[in-house]
């Protein structure tokens, strides 16, 4: 059987026990061309969030009665005559949160796992990573001497994207939750500083971490935060608008942020980031990227915790903080 997270109600506010069943349903029959995938580990995004709302996005919402969407790595245990993967591959893809998925094989990734575990697929090496590569290059235009700024800097993304601008030369400030997540980026990952948002006054910490101000801010947590940074532009500084995580699960209308016309002021730029927008390069993203972990120069963290029962209390580590870097769920009964 095929043990499967399925979307029951959209919910208002944080999701609760009424937004998903957990259900047990007979493994898929293969078709022609199609292999069968058996999931080990499935990935835990704020992004979820969003998939769950109604609404004009850059996803379609998931349906309900649809299994939960999620991004997933696992091996293929059976094929039926698909002309690219075989029985022992390991693939990628957006298997959602099951044990088990049939494909033919659309949207799916072979990956190497002698080079990396699994779990580095779905985190550095899988979209958290390629967000933060594609949105901090590609959109923040880093250069040499830049000072970044990185909000919700302990997670998946935001980690990476620390550690990405300090390989390239940037002095970076991190802001996170709590003096265990700020010591882990100051002495583990190398950020110059951080800012505890929960003990710290964020508008007197931007002033002393930041006091020549900030070139560019990527931004995973919108809301006050944001509205902070935007006080402290440099001219042509550029805000990276990755996630609001702090506005996900709003139960009123977003506010938007009261300080934008710093970005008159200082003809800056703000722009919004989805990573399936660069999918094309996520191959040389990759690349570069496992050589900075081989080099030692880019750390990676999974969170992981295991069986598929526990989705729900996983997931909501996401918003409450109690995980550092990636989170992970394992789905595979050994």
């Amino acid at each position: 059987m095929n043990k499967q997270i399925i979307f029951k109600k959209r919910p208002i506010g944080f999701p609760d026990e009424t937004t998903w069943n957990l259900e047990s349903n007979p493994i898929p029959e293969l078709k022609e061309g199609e292999v069968l995938v058996q999931q080990h580990y499935i990935s835990l995004d704020p992004a979820m969030r969003g998939w769950m709302n109604e609404g004009k996005s850059y996803i379609p919402p998931v349906g309900i009665d649809e299994v939960m969407r999620a991004g997933s790595i696992g091996k293929v245990i059976k094929a039926n005559n698909h002309p690219t993967f075989k029985v022992g591959d390991s693939l990628t893809g957006w298997g959602g949160v099951q044990q088990y998925v049939a494909t033919d094989g659309t949207g799916w990734f072979k990956v190497d796992t002698s080079i990396a575990p699994m779990p580095l697929f779905i985190s550095t090496l899988g979209m958290p990573g390629m967000t933060a590569y594609f949105g901090i290059q590609e959109v923040g235009k880093i250069k040499e001497g830049d000072i970044v700024l990185v909000s919700g800097a302990a997670g998946a993304v935001g980690s990476v994207v620390g550690q990405i601008s300090k390989i390239k030369g940037c002095t970076v400030i991190g802001i996170a939750g709590g003096k265990d997540k700020c010591d882990y980026l100051v002495n583990e990952l190398g950020f110059d500083a951080a800012i505890d948002y929960k003990s710290e006054d964020i508008h007197k910490a931007l002033k002393e971490k930041c006091p020549k101000g900030i070139d560019v801010f990527f931004d995973n947590v919108g809301g006050e935060i944001l509205d902070a940074a935007l006080s402290k532009l440099r001219m042509h500084a550029r805000i990276v608008i990755c996630g609001a995580i702090s506005q996900y699960n709003n139960k009123v209308r977003v506010k938007g942020p009261s300080n934008y016309l710093s970005l008159l002021v200082n003809r800056a730029t703000m722009q919004g980031m989805v990573v399936m927008d660069y999918a094309k390069d996520y191959g040389k993203a990759a690349q570069e990227m496992g050589m900075w972990i081989a080099q030692g120069k880019l750390k990676s963290k999974e969170d992981i915790f295991t069986g598929i029962e526990n989705f729900q209390d996983t997931y909501a580590r996401l918003f409450s903080g109690e995980k550092k870097g990636k989170l992970v769920l394992k789905v595979l009964e050994e």
